[in-house]
């Protein structure tokens, strides 16, 4: 009898293993659901909506500018941040300052990229923080799944062709 318990509880565990590795490669490598947070990204992505970030793009170094992409916060790592990028590496970047008075141009060194909020009056983005290195990145977000009004692949960025200054 106590051979029995036995031989189910190893299974038992066994078996909760194996599903978990599993689970921890798809969310790891394949995506998951996230819910962004912030008003950084309106009107694109809402307080509180609810987007599919895949995972693969990052990988393989498939991120374009104009993706909208979830990547730990330079500022601070504990937390995520949702941002469209602007810019890739050696990109030169035309920013301004809240005023719209001072321009500025920024390289994207190596191995970074420009990220900022489709909100810009309201974004805390790397024209604070400067680039990110593409490490930071998590995965790309493109489709969203709630609210079901809003139900469907992303939009374009609001601010137009604003990715990089020739």
């Amino acid at each position: 009898m106590l051979r029995g318990i036995l031989g189910k509880t190893f299974r038992l565990v066994g078996y909760t293993l194996q599903y978990g590795c599993i689970a921890h490669c798809a969310f790891e490598y394949v995506g998951g659901v996230v819910m962004c947070s912030g008003p950084s990204m309106e009107p694109t992505i809402q307080n509180s909506d609810i987007v599919f970030a895949e995972n693969l793009s990052r990988h393989f170094y498939a991120i374009q500018r104009g993706d909208i992409v979830i990547a730990k916060s330079p500022s601070d790592p504990k937390s995520n941040i949702c941002k469209r990028v602007i810019g890739l590496e050696g990109d030169k970047i035309l920013t301004t300052s809240s005023s719209n008075f001072f321009k500025s141009h920024n390289y994207v060194p190596t191995g970074h990229v420009w990220l900022e909020g489709d909100n810009l009056q309201n974004s805390t983005d790397s024209r604070y923080y400067g680039p990110i290195p593409y490490g930071l990145i998590r995965g790309r977000i493109f489709f969203k799944i709630w609210p079901l009004s809003d139900f469907g692949f992303l939009r374009d960025s609001p601010n137009g062709q604003r990715f990089s200054d020739d």
